[in-house]
């Protein structure tokens, strides 16, 4: 098994050394942002009756802009806002640590299935929030994992208002295409 595939894996079984592994290798960057791009790829599946091609499209860019934003507030709000004493982290740390955090996220292909959408959909969420808890805790050295989910909340509350207002101003998601 390759050492993404395992680390993806470890990342949802929220095994908090791989989260320390990521943290400290600067080059696994490209694939944190691999696993943001295959959750976003596999809710978009989950949903594409509804949304269809362009809005996987467009939720895949949401993803990848959310994922940036979500740990750029994370990191104002950990080491400025609300460090431990030892609290140590950059951004990178924190992209990389995210980025692993949505591989439960992969899950939500399976939302394609009518009867599961809803629950898969509530499990993957749940479940991701919780491996970014775990990931930004290890990312910023934090001994409280209280703090790691009030820098959690905080941080979804920023991105959240910010991609509303992207939305807002692009004219919310794309209009499903029609079926012929």
């Amino acid at each position: 098994m390759s050492q993404f595939v395992n680390r993806m894996i470890r990342a949802a079984k929220l095994d908090p050394q791989v989260y320390e592994e990521v943290e400290a290798d600067k080059s696994t960057l490209p694939q944190a942002m691999g696993v943001v791009v295959l959750s976003s790829v596999a809710g978009g599946i989950g949903f594409m009756e509804e949304t269809g091609l362009g809005g996987l499209v467009f939720g895949t860019v949401l993803s990848l802009a959310g994922w940036y934003i979500w740990a750029f507030v994370t990191y104002l709000i950990g080491t400025k806002l609300l460090p431990e004493p030892q609290t140590s982290a950059d951004l990178g740390e924190l992209l990389r640590t995210i980025g692993f955090s949505s591989a439960p996220g992969l899950i939500r292909v399976f939302a394609i299935i009518p009867a599961l959408d809803l629950g898969i959909t509530l499990v993957a969420a749940v479940w991701m929030l919780v491996a970014m808890v775990v990931a930004v805790r290890q990312a910023l050295d934090y001994h409280s994992t209280y703090r790691a989910v009030g820098v959690c909340v905080l941080g979804w509350i920023v991105q959240a208002v910010f991609l509303g207002v992207i939305l807002w101003m692009v004219g919310g998601m794309p209009e499903p295409m029609p079926a012929h």
